[in-house]
Parts: structure tokens; sequence; C-alpha cells
């Protein structure tokens, strides 16, 4: 994909036309729109470029997991290395130029210009596949606006007006810098509003399969989850049950094998793709150690997290010592493929909400239970509750990125931190603020 980097310079913006002066020559770096984006070839190469766009390591080739887990997981992880940003994070001491969230905030709305180039450009793709395509388009921006809210927003917060302060959402490209590039921070209510456009728009546009990339139901299951995060249990329900209904995924064997694949495993509903030659997996460079491609171990995994498996979990012979210091072993290969969905979540979307709900559509909530405790070795248990589906939850998707954001949906605590408090949302970038006098700072960071 790294041979799509000349026309990934759409996403931070294409030179206007040169001025005839014979020495402005336009850098030969810089590709205009009507070349990039001017047949059915170099937009789907646009749209494979923004893929690796998303699969980068500052967004979903592992921080924006690894931050979810560092910003929710006091208490149970301990972050030990060296770099500032990911420090300030787990510490709740976050700075207005904390990097990691600078290049969180970047890097979004870099992979968002490219893929509203992809959008603006449909006419030329071929009839056949612009449906596919601007649904891969809409499904990478669903996703990457939903996390934007999810990290510098405050939560949304089911049944309520969820006026406060949004991102900025921008829905065409930006070819040039003037006054309309100062676009202020939409509400969350905004935000997800369009969120849910896009996904929706975005599965019933693209195909049941589709290789590597976003598929009808990968759209379907990320429907799922953005539906639970805002308390609409049904609709989180019926879109977790359509994916687990498909027939496409399958749990995998054992736990263990879910993990570490070098290439989609039965369970995976989409994953960043990553090989020796591509790609990058963070999660593996800070949750492992050096003899697996990791850094110096820089993520400990502490007894009270470990509390929470029993002895005879599977899921708990997955952690593993060295030196007398635990960590987890679900990244302990640096050329792994990154799961962003995988079809565990849905059982648990479906019994949760089920369970909440009093409905047994597609199975009862114990029998989706159940499928994961015998996957992890354990007994199948006669009845569960909301307590135990939201504890079997924690275990099943530790370190994968969900930590934060359950906490906030359930309006849970973070040490002395509320799920509201100010330190566990993301400031606006120092820069953006600097050149975009309508952006408003994040409580707590002016």
């Amino acid at each position: 994909m790294k041979i799509l980097n000349t026309f990934l310079l759409l996403g931070i913006g294409l030179l206007t036309a040169a001025c005839s002066d014979k020495l402005e020559i336009q850098p030969f770096q810089n590709v205009s729109e009507d070349v990039a984006l001017g047949t059915d070839a170099t937009v789907k190469a646009v749209l494979v470029g923004a893929y690796d766009q998303l699969g980068g390591g500052d967004l979903y080739g592992g921080n924006n997991l690894r931050d979810a887990e560092l910003l929710g997981g006091t208490g149970e992880i301990l972050f030990v290395g060296t770099f500032n940003s990911p420090d300030e994070i787990a510490r709740k001491q976050i700075s207005v130029g904390n990097l990691d969230a600078e290049e969180t905030w970047l890097e979004s709305y870099q992979v968002i210009n490219t893929v509203n180039n992809v959008l603006s450009a449909l006419e030329v793709v071929d009839a056949d596949d612009r449906a596919r395509v601007e649904g891969e388009a809409r499904f990478i921006r669903g996703l990457v606006y939903f996390d934007l809210l999810r990290f510098f927003a405050q939560p949304y917060e089911g049944g309520a007006a969820n006026d406060q302060l949004g991102v900025p959402l921008i829905l065409t490209p930006t070819r040039g810098i003037s006054e309309e590039n100062n676009v202020s921070r939409a509400s969350v209510a905004a935000g997800y509003e369009q969120v849910l456009e896009d996904l929706t728009t975005a599965a019933d546009l693209l195909p049941a399969t589709n290789g590597i990339f976003a598929d009808r139901y990968a759209a379907t299951a990320l429907l799922a989850r953005v539906y639970l995060q805002m308390d609409r249990y049904a609709e989180a329900r019926d879109a977790a049950n359509t994916v687990i209904e498909s027939g496409f995924y399958s749990l995998t064997p054992d736990y263990a094998s879910a993990f570490m694949n070098g290439s989609n495993s039965t369970e995976d509903i989409f994953a960043m793709q990553v090989s020796s030659q591509d790609g990058v997996n963070n999660l593996t460079t800070f949750f492992s150690v050096p003899e697996f491609g990791g850094r110096d171990g820089d993520i400990e995994v502490l007894p009270a997290h470990l509390a929470l498996y029993a002895a005879e979990d599977d899921r708990r012979d997955l952690f593993f010592e060295r030196g007398g210091v635990t960590y987890t072993g679900k990244f302990n290969n640096q050329f792994a493929n990154v799961t962003l969905i995988r079809l565990a979540e849905m059982y648990l979307i479906r019994a949760e909400a089920n369970e909440r709900l009093g409905t047994e559509v597609g199975a009862t909530p114990t029998a989706d239970i159940n499928r994961l405790l015998r996957r992890a070795g354990l007994e199948s248990r006669d009845e569960v509750d909301l307590s135990f589906i939201l504890l079997e939850r924690r275990r099943e998707l530790a370190f994968e990125g969900f930590r934060i954001h359950d906490i906030k949906r359930l309006q849970g605590s973070v040490g002395n931190f509320s799920y509201d408090a100010p330190e566990l949302v993301y400031p606006i970038p120092s820069r953006e603020m600097v050149a975009n006098p309508n952006l408003q700072q994040n409580t707590g960071y002016n």
C-alpha cells in the first residue's frame, strides 16, 4: 500500500492551480485532483490509500486501542515506558501538547479528507463498483468520526440532548487553506447522527464479502457497537444478530487462536492488515516484550486484573511473566493483524441488549455467554444476569480498546475520576486552536 503515498497527498490538501510565472512550479511530489481522481483506477487507489492511513500506528495500527486501555485501566494495568504522551494518558494528566492526542486528531482528519475526496469523485468510478466504493469510504469515515467523538468529546448519554461540543464535521474535500476551513465543533448529537448515516448507508451499499476490506457485515457490526454506546439496545441487538446469523463468521476453537494471526481468522469481522512488508502493530510494540517484537514491556498487567479470571479460565493462561512482571499474551507477534471487530463482541452485544430488554432475539443471553465460557474452558451456567454479562465482556475483550469507552457508556469511574471527568477527554490540539479561531477548547485545558 505504501506505493500509494503520492495519492495520499489528497489527505492533506491539494495545491491550487499554479501561477503563469514559470518559476512557480508545482512540486513534483504533488498531484492535482484531476489526475489523482480522474479515473476509476486512481479513485480506487486513493481509497486503498485511505485504508493504509487508517492502519497507521497512531490510529488503528494500535494507538487508538492502546490509549483507550491506558485511559481506563487505572489499577489494572501500569504504563512504565519512557514515552511521555502515553504516560500522560495513563496518569490522566494530559497536556494540550500531548503528541498522541495531536496525532490522533491530525491523522483522523487526514483519513476523513482522503475519503471525502473519494466520495467527491464517484462519477468516474465504474458503475458496477460505485456502490462498493462509496460504502467503503463511508465505513471509514463513520469509524473515524465515532472514535474522534469518543476521545475528544464528553460522552454520549442515552435520552439526553447531547448538545455538548463534539468535533468539526467536514464532509467535503479540503483542497486549500481559507476562512471556510475554520469549521466549528458540531454537537455530539450531530456527530453521532453523521456516524449513523455513514454506517447505515455503508451497510446498504456494501457487498456481503469484500476480501480484507470493509463489507456489509463489518458496517453492521460497527453499527451494533455505535448503537450500544448510545444505549439504543434494540438496534444494537438487531445489528449484532444480523452479523451472527449471517453465517460468515465463527468463534475460533480456542481463545488464543483469535489473536496473533497473520491473516484474518474465522472470528475476524474487520482487521487492519499487517505483514513484514507493510503495516504496523503497535499493540505488540507496547504490550509485549523484546523477544516477541515489543519494546521493553511498557504495559504491565496488575494483580487486580488477573483476579477477574477463574484459575481454570483459558483466557488467564494467555498471560505470561518475565522478570516477575505479568504481561498480556494477546499481542506477541509484531506481524499479526490488528483486529478491530471480532465475533465475540457481537455475542456480548446481543446478550447484553437482550438481557436489558427482556428479549431473546437470536438466542437467550445465557446461551450467548455460555458460548464464550465454553470456548474459554469453563463450564456453562444455568443463568446469567447483567452484571455477569458485563464482567464477561471485560474479560473477553481485555486490552482490545474497549475499557474507557465502556466505563463512559456505563457511567462508571476510573480511580477517583467520574466517567465524565474532564481528565478523561482529550484536549483539542494546541496547534489546531491556533490555526482555527472557531474551535473551542475542552474544559480543563484553557
